[in-house]
């Protein structure tokens, strides 16, 4: 969870400390001595949270008169920071007095959460550019004369490269034909580099070109070499002895001749010679579409990896293969999808006086079925609900826990223990507490694991009959053995380098860790194909998203098509890169260096789908998108999506067959639902953050309303 949320008035504040006169969260605050400037504490403020949202507000305010006239000043070692991707550098802020010397005074860090990190007096890069950090002393309470707020440069550089692979899209180059390459370069590290600027170069131009983007073109016969470079340095070539085009006829098979928008229909283009089949020719794919709504601008469609093609949009489309002199033609028609269904609420278990979390929905030992909702900023509230009716939800018992924040609730799948995350506890060891769960409607508190790194706050879990996996501290992902609830014990963990984690699932054997700037990281856990067991975790592979923001994944196997499917979700808080989405307040224009301004409560991303079914070579494939909203927790089962999008409410969505392009554009947005309560938190406001679907129903957390239960119906009216 990553909103920004400002409570209202009139409600009442969470214990904290104050700063600039408002009240801020306890735990909001990351607080690290600094080794270098002692008697001085450096605390980092990320965006994401309330506390750090209050201190953007307060940074913003105009510099009063005292602190411009303070014979105080904030000194920063050293003044200007450049480093790498992925590197650490020392860095402190001292506060001075006239004379120079040191005042033991403490100070606050505000930096961009997706760029930067503070810890032990050491700053870490994430994402190449220019940036700023804003130090600001922590004045005692009725001082006025601190020194003013001190703006820190920091440039971030990304490391060399070392190694550039082309990925030609075939084998063999003819005259008048075009072969395309997608280059991948690799840091030392072996993580790829976004964003890739190279230069291509033919050694003959009169046989071939090469454009600016890698395509390749052949005008004559003879022998080319394709160069490619990267920062001028780091080389890569691909040499294709071109000769005269063998085929004289063309032709378009397999497919279908009609199919639905989101359909994924395959062609291949077959040439044929005077000799018979000619292989391998390179095939360049269009087509032309006449709408079925004359009124409708032209949609998009698209055709990629040799024919693979996606329609958006019904109507009549011309696909056209061609290769050298030659083109066949196709003609496919496309129907609408036509997945509208409806939901019909069931039941609400309401949660009005404090923001909700996760939720976990299981049938209990007792053969009845309940949830268990947590709860966020919130004093370490946990609440049970029989759910055996959906219509008459009923809260059955709650445990406070020694947290400010319940974010995460787990459930084994025997239903035999329950796990509750703890952040912000009062003696900061945090860690998770377990729960016996012999009477699921009034559990009880069997032990808590606070050791093994987990003290520095655990934001999500993900548990097993055996074993829990518990994240410590956004670094790694501790496994616990629950076998006795009253007695955990540590089994191994797992820290990836340059690690940012915030969520992580384990399906067959095999952990997916989603980890914001370094996308997710994939580590056999108990799978065995790639050597790894539960005391000994293997990496196994990463999907890199250079937008920083990766906050979900969710793995799933598709039974009819037999592929894999890995569902990525992006949460981006206060409408980063949008001009007029902002993440503080209304009132105020949005300001792209802080975040704050604009839209409040704004938050952004999109689902990526990325084709698992080979591990070692994941593929990008498919989007969905609400444009107004983003992202929160994912759900697929039985070929559906159900996507908590914040305020774009409950999504439900048909990702049955095949998935490539834009699934909303394709119409396979199935339902949406928009809780509304007007006694919430905030009255009225939707804020979806966790769906699950369960014994026919759809149960999903709301964070301004509570436990939820909803029924999705075949369309029996046209909905208004």
């Amino acid at each position: 969870m990553t909103d920004s949320l400002v409570r209202p008035v009139g409600r009442q504040q969470p214990k904290g400390d104050t700063l600039g006169g408002r009240r801020v969260s306890r735990g909001h605050v990351a607080t690290t001595p600094t080794p270098i400037a002692q008697g001085t504490q450096l605390m980092l403020y990320t965006r994401h949270l309330s506390g750090a949202l209050v201190l953007s507000a307060y940074l913003l305010m105009p510099t009063p008169a005292a602190a411009q006239n303070s014979p105080l000043r904030l000194v920063a070692e050293p003044a200007n920071a450049t480093l790498q991707v992925g590197a650490e550098l020392p860095i402190s802020v001292r506060v001075v007095d006239a004379a120079g010397e040191t005042v033991k005074m403490a100070v606050r860090f505000a930096a961009p959460r997706t760029v930067l990190r503070y810890r032990n007096g050491m700053l870490q890069a994430f994402r190449a550019g220019e940036f700023e950090i804003i130090a600001t002393a922590v004045m005692p309470a009725g001082a006025s004369d601190g020194p003013a707020p001190l703006t820190i440069p920091v440039t971030i550089n990304w490391p060399a490269i070392n190694r550039l692979d082309l990925h030609p899209s075939g084998e063999r180059l003819f005259e008048g034909t075009t072969l395309t390459h997608a280059p991948t370069a690799f840091h030392p590290d072996g993580t790829p580099r976004p964003d890739l600027l190279v230069e291509w170069s033919s050694s003959n131009s009169s046989v071939a070109t090469v454009d600016p983007w890698g395509s390749v073109t052949a005008h004559g016969t003879g022998a080319i070499t394709v160069s490619a470079s990267v920062d001028g340095v780091v080389r890569a070539t691909a040499a294709y002895d071109v000769t005269a085009f063998p085929a004289t006829e063309l032709a378009i098979h397999g497919g279908a001749d009609a199919a639905r928008t989101g359909d994924v229909l395959h062609f291949e283009a077959a040439g044929e010679g005077p000799s018979g089949a000619v292989d391998g020719l390179p095939t360049t794919w269009a087509y032309t579409f006449v709408p079925d709504d004359s009124i409708k601008a032209p949609g998009s469609a698209a055709i990629i990896e040799d024919g693979a093609f996606v329609a958006e949009v019904p109507g009549r489309y011309t696909l056209l293969a061609m290769s050298g002199p030659l083109t066949a033609r196709r003609t496919v028609l496309i129907h609408g999808r036509d997945a509208v269904q409806e939901v019909e609420l069931q039941g609400q278990g309401a949660v009005q006086d404090q923001h909700t979390s996760d939720l976990w929905v299981f049938e209990g030992v007792n053969g009845r079925d309940y949830a268990v909702t947590g709860t966020w900023s919130a004093d370490g509230w946990a609440y049970f609900w029989d759910v055996t009716s959906p219509t008459s939800i009923v809260k059955t018992d709650s445990i406070q826990i020694d947290a400010r924040t319940v974010n995460d609730v787990k459930v084994a799948p025997n239903g035999r223990y329950a796990a509750l995350s703890r952040e912000g506890a009062s003696d900061r060891r945090n860690g998770v507490v377990i729960l016996d769960m012999a009477d699921p409607a009034h559990p009880t508190i069997a032990s808590t694991f606070d050791t093994n790194g987990v003290t520095g706050g655990v934001h999500n879990m993900f548990a097993t009959d055996d074993y829990l996996f518990a994240l410590a501290n956004g670094d790694k992902y501790v496994i616990i053995d629950v076998r006795d609830p009253y007695d955990p014990k540590f089994v191994s963990e797992y820290n990836h380098p340059n690690s940012r984690i915030h969520d992580v699932w384990v399906h067959d054997g095999i952990a997916y860790s989603s980890e914001w700037q370094n996308g997710v990281i994939v580590v056999d856990v108990g799978n065995g194909r790639w050597g790894g067991s539960i005391e000994n975790p293997v990496l196994v592979t990463s999907v890199p998203y250079p937008v920083g923001a990766t906050h979900a994944a969710f793995p799933y196997f598709q039974e009819t098509t037999g592929k894999f499917y890995l569902f990525l979700g992006d949460e981006i808080s206060g409408g980063r890169d949008r001009a007029w989405g902002g993440g503080g307040t209304d009132d105020q224009p949005y300001d792209p260096k802080t975040g704050t301004g604009g839209v409040q409560g704004r938050m952004d991303g999109y689902l990526h789908i990325i084709d698992f079914t080979d591990p070692e070579n994941p593929r990008d494939v498919a989007r969905y998108e609400v444009a107004e909203a983003g992202t929160h927790n994912t759900w697929v089962e039985d070929d559906m999506l159900y996507q908590a999008y914040y305020k774009g409410g409950l999504r439900v969505v048909d990702v049955s067959g095949e998935l490539m392009g834009d699934l909303g554009a394709q119409g396979r947005e199935v339902a949406v639902y928009k809780p509304q309560d007007p006694g919430g938190y905030y009255a009225n406001q939707t804020s979806v953050w966790g769906p699950q679907p369960y014994k026919g129903h759809v149960f999903f957390s709301d964070m301004n309303s509570g436990l939820w239960a909803v029924k999705v119906q075949p369309k029996s009216r046209p909905i208004s």
